[in-house]
């Protein structure tokens, strides 16, 4: 094999990559919105039979964590079919230097989520912030089903962060790298990504404060791991408030 065919096929796998990551991207971005969808419409009674009425409250607590985490879908599926694997093609699995870069960045996202929230409650007042929708999802559980509560924090702090950094610092971060886009334009895209996903609009200034924050673990390190860790660090007081309840 020539030079110049072992460079055509090195530049036909980078370009084939970048495709399957726009992919994966686009793909986890729409089976959110589908998922999303089939729940309203269960919901509100477009259905026949809502088979979501037919849960404890418990398994509904959970299953409203569905759309956020089917985010992962595109970037695995496209990973293991065409990539080298979820390890290798987005470095999800934190290292020691990760953990400590994530967690430094969790912390500054936290503290950049409160001082915008608190700007946003000062210019525009109380009905411009509204409560985490984690509270209104844990009103209704009863001390008997402490054990679906456990369950949701645990989602809230490990697999809603794992999927979204999957899909927005993995896949899409990956894509646009590949382009050769500047750092810090991808830092702000992934961030606005970041914050719509979350479909709140009153906490959007702080979610894309929090986007950059996290954002900037992956940029330090290159891996999602590192983004990995400050998401669920950001993360970890909302899965307290969970937990109480309050």
């Amino acid at each position: 094999m020539t030079q110049e065919d072992r460079a055509a096929r090195v530049h036909t796998r980078l370009v084939f990559g970048a495709h399957w990551a726009f992919l994966a991207f686009f793909g986890g971005l729409g089976a959110y919105h589908v998922v999303t969808l089939v729940m309203t419409a269960l919901r509100s009674g477009h259905a026949s039979v809502d088979p979501l009425a037919l849960l404890d409250v418990g398994p509904m607590l959970l299953l409203a964590f569905l759309p956020s985490i089917v985010l992962a879908l595109g970037p695995v599926l496209a990973s293991r079919r065409w990539g080298a694997g979820p390890t290798q093609d987005f470095g999800w699995l934190p290292t020691a230097r990760d953990v400590k870069v994530g967690l430094a960045c969790g912390v500054l996202a936290l503290v950049v989520g409160s001082l915008l929230n608190l700007l946003i409650l000062g210019l525009y007042g109380v009905d411009r912030v509204s409560d985490s929708p984690l509270t209104e999802l844990a009103e209704g559980v009863d001390e008997n089903e402490t054990l679906w509560l456990v369950l949701a924090a645990l989602i809230v702090v490990v697999a809603t962060p794992l999927a979204e950094e999957l899909l927005v610092r993995g896949a899409l971060w990956n894509a646009l790298e590949y382009h050769r886009i500047p750092r810090w334009v991808i830092l702000v895209l992934t961030a606005v990504v970041f914050a719509y996903v979350h479909g709140e609009p009153t906490r959007t200034v702080a979610l894309l404060g929090q986007g950059l924050a996290i954002g900037l673990a992956r940029m330090r390190t290159g891996r999602v791991g590192a983004s990995l860790v400050a998401h669920a660090a950001n993360n970890l007081p909302a899965a307290l408030l969970l937990l109480t309840g309050s």
